[in-house]
């Protein structure tokens, strides 16, 4: 309201200096209409032009009688020796004026004359005689005070006006301001600021990824987390959420419309959890916010986990068979039966520990024995073959043995799911073989194997060829793999000749990813 009513009295003030200028304008120009009909007077020409004995009285009668007609200040008459032949204070009529004759060169001359009468709006003009030529000018003044008394009389008018539109204005600035409240939800300026600087500051100092799309799913908001994550381009606020991901699963999360809680995205790098809710307002879509928490750490240790938990259920299981073979070669031998016991023996020296021998023959890492025992006992369950193959060497400490227990469990997982609607005999052939340059992880199966059509889909988070209670991971195993190897700068294959091989490849010593292929 301050800066309305100062513009509105600068504007008024402006307005009324422009309005005097033009007033001084009209008057100067009615001055110089005076002046010229007067100087048109053939009895005012004539006298000039052949002076007589009272000429100067009937000249002074003719500019009294003008002025009092028309309002002027004065009418005054000068030849072109500077001489007064009419002035409203008789004192002066034939003396000389200071100022030379200006309209000796036959143009009309205005000024604001500050004269012996006052300030005048002033005409002069030239007085021209039968020849044509000048033979002296005519000056005419109209007080100021008349024009400043037009002046205040108009001014009310205009006044009233600016007013008018003060009262429009103050009117709309309220509504303005109260819509901008309504906006702000009640806030002012410096807490609006305050609330920015706290979210700006809260949204990229957690650990989550945090992003909000609008509607048309373009990025209002995407904290420094978020870009980490799903490796987003610098100036991505503001676009298509689907302009800047890769086309893939996780951009199918993020765009679709639906409420989505604990999704499970795989990225080259990341294992993500995705969450996203829709935003509404007052019944009107407003977009919506995806947090993004990574899994990465907690899926390794998990993995990690269930090598160790499968190595205890294997020595737990294997203790529990040893008891109950204790049991029978003691009943064999208390029934006087030695034979049928040596023979029982024979028997069940071939199977376990058979394994466990291979594998700590070649195998030295203590993860991924426990791990391969633990499958070894899953296998025996659901009548697979689990086999080490002959070539396997690996040290006591390999290069990423957390790596490695995630992408063997994996392809194991893989592989007993894909034998699990097979014929027998099934088998599962485990080969990890480590040498100076790189590790090499060759699992295969005698199952169905993967169609040549869908071998550039099987890496893909969510893809999976089974169906009801085949599904296991829902297609999540694969993609760690996939994503786990990425990462490491390794490689993964797959052939299918008699099944599925699968062979993966990591350099010992840390280089730029290549390409997957498959």
């Amino acid at each position: 309201m301050a800066i309305l009513t100062a513009s509105m009295v600068i504007g008024f003030l402006l307005f009324a200096q422009t309005a005097r200028t033009n007033l001084d304008a009209d008057y100067q120009a009615r001055a110089a209409a005076i002046a010229q009909t007067f100087a048109a007077v053939p009895a005012v020409q004539s006298c000039l032009t052949s002076p007589s004995a009272g000429c100067d009285a009937t000249m002074q009668s003719l500019a009294s009688e003008t002025a009092n007609r028309t309002g002027a200040a004065y009418v005054v008459v000068i030849d072109l020796d500077r001489v007064r032949h009419t002035h409203p204070n008789p004192a002066l009529i034939g003396k000389r004026v200071s100022e030379p004759v200006v309209a000796r060169d036959g143009k009309v001359h205005y000024r604001i004359d500050t004269g012996s009468t006052g300030l005048n709006a002033n005409a002069r003009v030239p007085m021209f005689g039968a020849g044509g030529g000048v033979i002296g000018e005519v000056s005419v003044g109209i007080r100021e005070s008349s024009v400043s008394s037009e002046l205040l009389n108009e001014l009310p008018t205009y006044a009233l006006w600016f007013a008018l539109v003060l009262a429009i204005g103050a009117l709309a600035s309220f509504g303005l301001a109260s819509l901008l409240k309504r906006r702000t939800f009640g806030l002012e300026l410096d807490e609006i600021a305050r609330l920015l600087q706290e979210r700006e500051a809260t949204l990229h100092g957690i650990r989550e990824g945090v992003i909000a799309v609008d509607p048309a799913g373009r990025i209002t908001v995407v904290n420094d987390e978020a870009q980490r994550l799903l490796r987003l381009p610098e100036g991505a606020r503001g676009r298509l959420l689907e302009d800047v991901l890769v086309a893939g699963p996780i951009r199918d999360i993020l765009t679709g419309t639906s409420e989505v809680k604990d999704a499970i995205g795989v990225t080259d790098e990341h294992v993500l959890v995705i969450n996203r809710m829709p935003v509404t307002l007052g019944s009107r879509a407003h977009g919506a916010v995806f947090t993004l928490q990574d899994r990465t750490e907690l899926t390794g240790l998990t993995r990690e986990l269930d090598g160790e938990r499968s190595f205890t259920e294997s020595i737990r299981a294997q203790q529990h068979e040893f008891s109950n073979r204790m049991h029978a070669l003691s009943g064999l031998l208390e029934l006087g039966r030695a034979d049928e016991a040596l023979q029982y023996l024979t028997e069940i020296r071939g199977t376990t520990a058979d394994l466990d021998n291979t594998l700590r023959t070649h195998i030295g890492a203590p993860m991924l024995i426990g791990l391969l025992l633990g499958k070894a006992a899953e296998a025996n369950e659901r009548g697979i073959e689990l086999v080490v193959s002959p070539d396997t060497d690996l040290g006591e400490a390999p290069d990423r043995v957390q790596a490695l227990t995630t992408i063997v469990g994996n392809l194991i997982d893989n592989a007993f799911d894909a034998l699990t609607a097979a014929p027998a005999p099934r088998r599962v052939v485990v080969g990890i073989v480590e040498t100076e340059h790189a590790l090499t992880v060759r699992v295969s199966d005698n199952g169905p194997g993967v169609p040549s059509t869908e071998i550039p889909r099987i890496f893909e988070n969510g893809y999976t060829t089974k169906r009801g209670s085949l599904v296991r991971h829902s297609g999540l195993g694969l993609s760690l793999v996939h994503s786990t190897v990425t990462a490491l700068g390794g490689t993964v294959t797959v052939s299918c000749d008699r099944g599925a091989t699968f062979e993966v490849v990591l350099p010992r010593v840390s280089a730029p990813a290549e390409e997957t292929r498959a």
